[in-house]
């Protein structure tokens, strides 16, 4: 059994704590380990090999460095040059697992979900797998708690097990969602899965044949590049872009469902979140420097100052380095309406946080006016920067602890805490720390312009142009 993680969401609906370059599956929501963390963790005593991750371009550093970080190495990460839905992802997926002609069983999972019970959820795993090595396509079902109208629903005939799927349903209204889960034959459509990687190409081909040529075409085309598989652009990007629900699942004679009950959330807004969060008896629950005077059943996220709350109910909080929300709990979900008008007004909250994690480490701009920014940089041990060029700003580095390396034109110096160096605009320059410790120092920038995009890459170890 190999695990198939899928990482290629934004997560909006948790904006600001979860932005397009650093979503929800990387942060630590509910405990010390990442999401993606802890969706290896709960698997991680049956799985086989390192999980298959299929991310996108700009995360797959971050996804490294987190599985690195839990002593994991992934037996793949496949990178997808376009967002194609989960149908074309977990094709990608089958062929990598199926490759010298394996044919391992194939569970596949989001990255960004909560389950409180998991020995329960791999006990669910196990009973399936007999299904799964028959040649079902089983899928997880979430036996319901309330009439959630946020989620998808399988209905599944009679009967005890792992069963046949009688239909999908899209999100229902709030009525038809009461007479689901008081009928007890519909299940919460958890978007887990578990079949053989043979089975789900084969039924690929049978309901989407177009989908899964595309995906063959990409992977035949992909390009090894040390720890990342880079699926080839045009074909992928040519694919048709749908969900497994829809390409495979509605479609296929073989659908099953295995109905569970394992503390399951896939933590889709910030009400998501309060309700698996801690709470104290007055349903408070807050993370961070957080002080709350008589308040009831608020969500207080504080990411650095002190957040305090008076005689507030129902209400969330969350406090960034660069952006405030205050929402009623029941209004939570409108946050992806707030994203869209940022997003239409071009305002870089929607993308970045004021700390922007890079392949090498880190920068913060911890302050910015006309013609100047400062920033704090973190580059890890024996990490890099790219031999890059500027042509309309110049910069000012002052070390602030352990030794930075720094080509600035034909010259190469080592600098070390409380040094400093000036790069002139248009001078080739890189920074490196040869040490074995973090290098952090101040960079003050200054010129006409000041953009991410005024950087000339001449030499780069992470394959950005």
């Amino acid at each position: 059994m190999i695990p198939v993680i899928l990482s290629g969401g934004s997560g909006t609906r948790l904006w600001p704590l979860s932005r397009e370059a650093y979503p929800k599956q990387f942060l630590s929501l509910t405990g010390e380990a990442t999401m993606l963390q802890a969706t290896w963790e709960r698997i991680a005593p049956f799985a086989e090999a390192g999980p298959i991750v299929v991310s996108n371009e700009d995360h797959r550093f971050m996804v490294a460095e987190q599985l690195r970080e839990v002593g994991v190495s992934p037996s793949a990460i496949l990178l997808e040059p376009a967002g194609r839905n989960t149908a074309p992802a977990i094709a990608a997926a089958a062929f990598e697992a199926s490759r010298g002609g394996a044919d391992p069983l194939l569970l596949v999972l989001p990255s960004d979900h909560v389950i409180r019970d998991a020995a329960a959820f791999r006990t669910a795993v196990q009973n399936a797998a007999t299904a799964a090595e028959a040649g079902k396509l089983v899928t997880f079902g979430i036996v319901p708690t309330t009439a959630e109208t946020g989620y998808g629903y399988i209905r599944a005939v009679a009967g005890d097990g792992v069963r046949a799927v009688k239909q999908f349903v899209e999100k229902p209204d709030a009525a038809t969602a009461e007479g689901y889960v008081s009928s007890g034959d519909y299940f919460w459509n958890s978007g887990m899965f578990l079949f053989r990687a043979s089975r789900y190409l084969e039924e690929l081909g049978r309901h989407a044949p177009a989908m899964l040529e595309a995906v063959r075409t990409a992977y035949d085309r992909a390009r090894r590049d040390e720890d990342f598989i880079r699926l080839e652009k045009e074909s992928f990007s040519a694919c048709p872009a749908d969900s497994i629900d829809y390409a495979v699942m509605e479609k296929t004679d073989d659908a099953a469902v295995l109905p569970i009950s394992v503390g399951w959330n896939d933590v889709g807004s910030w009400s998501a979140l309060w309700e698996v969060a801690d709470q104290d008896d007055d349903g408070n629950a807050h993370h961070g420097d957080v002080i709350a005077l008589d308040c009831r059943n608020t969500l207080a996220w504080g990411d650095g100052r002190l957040v305090t709350l008076l005689g507030l109910s129902d209400v969330v909080v969350v406090d960034t380095d660069d952006t405030l929300l205050v929402a009623h709990r029941e209004k939570v979900q409108q946050v992806k309406d707030i994203v869209a008008r940022l997003k239409q007004e071009g305002r870089t909250q929607t993308a970045l946080h004021r700390k922007v994690y890079r392949p090498w480490g880190a920068y913060d701009s911890i302050d910015n006016g006309e013609r100047f920014q400062v920033k704090r940089i973190t580059v890890k041990p024996g990490a890099a920067l790219s031999l890059q060029m500027h042509h309309h700003r110049a910069e000012h580095w002052i070390v602030v602890s352990g030794t930075a390396k720094v080509t600035c034109g034909d010259k190469t110096v080592l600098l070390s805490e409380n040094q400093s160096t000036y790069i002139p605009l248009g001078v080739t320059h890189r920074l490196e720390n040869p040490g074995k410790l973090p290098l952090e120092l101040i960079e003050v920038q200054s010129g006409s312009y000041l953009g991410e995009d005024d950087i000339v890459r001449f030499e780069d170890v992470y394959g950005r142009g």
